[in-house]
């Protein structure tokens, strides 16, 4: 009797040693699977783009496209009969934020109607309408997390044969490969081969700090060019274009 009981204490001390044994070796394994992986956490840490789709943060967080949409309100720009450049501005600038924004890319219109810019500047002392607007849509840039600038016009040429989209760039390298990028794209939809232009006289290209261009999309005064901008499907495959050449640029670095 005395026997069954001592081995009966002896199997229940073994049983505990085990336990015990079996938790120290295999507790550090536990604890490690429910831990993130390291180099998985470094990795992601390092690619993160300030573009990164799967992101959780609200679009503003991180550096936006911000679309400059040229002219509205008072001020339609360039026309042809009763065709407004504002007007073609902002159905391309529309149309541009939707691919963008489709495709994953934070991007932000500084005007989605008709109105001026100038309207909504109350606190620069001026009385020129021009001047206002102009430092409104600087001041947009300051305002927002700005990864680069596309402001969208419409050209105007005495020669009705002058036709073709042209885009001018900053004093400053990123603002040229920017330029280069969307002037490349719009070549092979226009089936022409122009050339970027230095800015050099505009006060948006000269005021801006982030990286900006000014995309003359096509002339007005050209019958085709003219085709192309007052259509939807040429307004949609202008956009597409412009999206293409702003993606390349942020892709390429």
């Amino acid at each position: 009797m005395l026997n069954k009981k001592l081995n009966r204490i002896w199997l229940i001390g073994l049983g505990l040693s085990l336990c015990i044994l079996c938790s120290s070796v295999f507790a550090p394994f536990a604890y490690a699977a429910t831990q993130p992986d390291k180099k998985y956490t470094e990795t992601k840490r390092h690619t993160d783009s300030p573009f990164n789709t799967h992101s959780s943060y609200h679009a503003f967080a991180k550096p936006v496209v911000l679309i400059d949409v040229g002219h509205g309100g008072v001020d339609g720009g360039t026309s042809h009969k009763g065709l407004l450049e504002k007007d073609i501005n902002l159905a391309i600038a529309q149309k541009l934020y939707l691919i963008l924004r489709s495709q994953g890319y934070p991007a932000v219109l500084n005007r989605d109607k008709d109105y001026a810019l100038s309207d909504d500047n109350r606190w620069l002392q001026s009385k020129s309408r021009h001047l206002k607007d102009l430092a409104q849509r600087k001041s947009l840039t300051e305002q927002l997390p700005t990864a680069l600038v596309v402001s969208l016009h419409v050209n105007w040429a005495k020669r009705a044969d002058k036709r073709g989209p042209i885009v001018l760039y900053q004093d400053e390298g990123s603002s040229y490969l920017l330029a280069e990028h969307i002037q490349h794209s719009l070549n092979r939809l226009f089936c022409m081969n122009r050339e970027t232009v230095y800015g050099k006289p505009f006060y948006l290209l000269n005021k801006i700090q982030p990286p900006a261009v000014i995309v003359e999309t096509g002339f007005i005064s050209n019958e085709q060019d003219r085709a192309m901008l007052s259509a939807d499907r040429g307004q949609k495959n202008i956009a597409e274009a412009l999206a293409e050449g702003i993606i390349a640029h942020l892709t390429a670095w």
